[in-house]
């Protein structure tokens, strides 16, 4: 008998310049689920879109991330207070794995837009100041 390939439920392809956001937060930050659900034991993929100049504080989520900065320049570092010196500088193909759990603030000074997948359920927590 000879095997048969994969049957493809559902596929999807984007650009960059063509993602759908489907939230815009108040500092201008966009984000999209591309693929999946953020739902428990689901795997995702999503967009996030960092404008210019902006800075999240530190926070940690409640699952692994693996990044691919697809255009701009990422800006993240690891601790409990932001601190812009001490942030790594990741430009487009740069690849980053947060751990859950990981406290972490970035920001860019660029426009950048991350592609980030993980397993659901999804939530950020930022530290108490």
């Amino acid at each position: 008998m000879t095997p048969q390939p994969p049957i493809i439920a559902h596929t999807f392809a984007t650009t960059v310049d063509s993602i759908e956001w489907a939230q815009t937060n108040p500092d201008g930050t966009r984000s999209a689920t591309l693929v999946g659900t953020r739902e428990p034991g689901v795997t995702f993929t999503y967009a996030f879109h960092i404008p210019a100049g902006v800075w999240d504080p530190p926070h940690s989520h409640t699952a692994d991330a693996h990044l691919v900065v697809a255009s701009g320049e990422l800006r993240l570092g690891y601790a409990d207070r932001l601190d812009r010196e001490t942030a790594g500088t990741y430009p487009p193909g740069s690849f980053i794995y947060v751990p859950g759990g990981a406290v972490h603030f970035d920001g860019a000074e660029v426009d950048t837009v991350i592609l980030g997948t993980a397993v659901g359920p999804w939530s950020t927590e930022y530290l108490r100041t």
